[in-house]
């Protein structure tokens, strides 16, 4: 009885080791990719802060990383995400009686070109966006910056991998 297991498991290992489509317990549909390749992103906003487009580039790729079996190489990847932060911006968003911001969203916008050579058919170039709010009073530099732009990159980096690899 114990060999009939065996050999069950053993042929349905088989069967779906020969499945051309692979995915990842995150949901990740890469195909049949081996690898990826994230192009620095430019910072092409009028308002340019320092380090962002940097910081932006590495978390999408470690984002990668850590939730598929994808490599991580410098060029000729199977899947290239590739762009550009188009948006940095602050703007009071409401207002105390003495006409001063009480609240302020920074907003941030970076768009997207992921290639997919494996299945060109998944090719986009998007526009992904997030916000974060915060007090009027409050000054955001430093650690608070820090702060706020790991809010905003981790929901863009998540919408990113969704709409290139999440079939849902």
């Amino acid at each position: 009885m114990n060999a009939t297991r065996i050999l069950v498991l053993l042929i349905s290992a088989l069967i779906m080791q020969g499945c051309s489509v692979q995915y990842s317990f995150t949901g990740a549909d890469i195909g049949s990719a081996k690898s990826f390749q994230v192009n620095n992103f430019q910072n092409n906003a009028p308002l340019v802060e320092p380090g962002v487009a940097r910081d932006f580039t590495i978390l999408l790729q470690d984002l990668i990383l850590n939730q598929t079996s994808l490599d991580l190489v410098n060029n000729n990847g199977d899947l290239v995400y590739e762009g550009e932060i188009v948006q940095f911006y602050v703007a009071p968003i409401t207002a105390t009686s003495q006409s001063t911001a009480a609240e302020n969203r920074l907003t941030v916008a970076v768009n997207v070109r992921f290639i997919n050579v494996k299945e060109p058919e998944k090719d986009f170039e998007q526009r992904f966006s997030f916000y974060f709010d915060y007090t009027g009073s409050t000054q955001l530099t430093g650690s608070r910056l820090d702060d706020a732009l790991a809010v905003i990159f981790e929901r863009i980096t998540q919408d990113v991998f969704n709409a290139s690899l999440a079939n849902w």
